[in-house]
């Protein structure tokens, strides 16, 4: 078990959580160990279990551990994946700490470079990936969840095929952010994003293309970045209007 040092200054849980979180973060805790018991890590750090029961709630909440219940149950290491960082950047835009247009500049910036890299690096597999992905957008969709599913895929693999994983977790970020704005206006139709808006970009990397990718990316980022903005904005006028 790691050496944790005793702490002796103010707002200790949330020194608790830092070398807690530093010891996950170096491998001390692999994914999957059980996190030692309250009492044992109290007793470590010199501090009350209730300030180490907090230190694991906020830990669990940033979706470093997990709890599971029952005889064999406890606090167990978990494995960080994307969906973390995409959390985070959703409950930011639920606090009003990012607009729109913010997320609509940043996607305008950061996807012509992922479309670049992934027609450098397009491998066969992505390439099938893509041109099913092409065809699945020009089915008719059931409903909104569908149709989101459908035409965010492109993206999905676009970011994985780049080789840059700092960018697939930003680009998978600002999808589900993206998404999570649509369904919270929750249009009857999407058709701010015709089926067909991808096949430039996929056009371009099947060509293995970079300038082209990044160009027609970058296009498309800024058309449908435009839509997403007409639509919140309206949404947010409607409310206002209604005295919501």
């Amino acid at each position: 078990m790691p050496a944790f040092k005793p702490i002796k200054q103010s707002r200790i849980s949330k020194q608790v959580t830092e070398q807690l979180k530093h010891a996950i973060l170096l491998g001390q805790f692999q994914t999957g160990d059980k996190m030692p018991p309250e009492r044992e890590l109290a007793e470590q750090f010199q501090v009350s279990r209730v300030a180490v029961r907090e230190s694991l709630r906020v830990l669990e909440s940033a979706g470093f551990l997990t709890t599971r219940p029952g005889v064999t149950g406890g606090t167990f290491v978990t494995d960080l994946t994307f969906e973390n960082l995409s959390s985070a950047f959703i409950d930011l835009f639920l606090a009003e700490k990012i607009s729109v247009p913010e997320l609509v500049h940043v996607r305008v910036l950061i996807e012509p470079e992922i479309a670049r890299l992934a027609a450098l690096n397009i491998d066969a597999e992505s390439a099938e990936l893509l041109r099913e992905a092409l065809q699945a957008e020009e089915l008719p969709s059931a409903n909104l969840v569908e149709d989101l599913n459908r035409k965010t895929l492109v993206h999905y693999i676009l970011a994985e095929a780049c080789g840059n994983h700092f960018l697939e977790a930003l680009e998978r970020s600002l999808m589900a952010l993206t998404r999570r704005v649509i369904q919270a206006v929750g249009p009857e139709h999407w058709s701010m994003h015709p089926a067909g808006m991808h096949r430039p970009i996929i056009d371009a990397v099947l060509a293995r293309n970079p300038d082209a990718a990044a160009e027609a990316m970058r296009k498309h980022a800024i058309e449908f970045g435009e839509n997403l903005s007409r639509m919140e904005k309206a949404f947010r006028e409607k409310k206002v209007s209604s005295g919501l």
